[in-house]
């Protein structure tokens, strides 16, 4: 249980990698791929979709052990969409 806590110490807000990263910056990065990967289509589209993607999956994998299992499900399925937008504009 002691490495569980000490997990999920390690994830509050303002001590991990990405705390210096400002919501609004991420919201838009995030948003400028997406939108890019599917206006551009293609193998660039499918590109800048799967960058997305394995950001997604990095965290994922990342906080995966102190997520509940229905937060595992909707950020699974989340990934899965997002994989299935990549194919999709190839």
């Amino acid at each position: 249980m002691a490495s569980k806590r000490s997990l999920t110490a390690r994830l509050l807000p303002g001590d991990g990698p990405l705390a210096r990263v400002s919501p609004l910056v991420a919201f838009l990065a995030v948003t400028v791929l997406f939108v890019l990967g599917v206006v551009i289509r293609g193998p660039l589209g499918a590109l800048f979709l799967g960058l997305l993607a394995a950001g997604v999956a990095v965290l994922l994998a990342a906080t995966w052990r102190v997520l509940a299992p229905a937060q595992r499900l909707g950020r699974a399925l989340v990934l899965a969409v997002l994989v299935a937008v990549a194919v999709s504009v190839l």
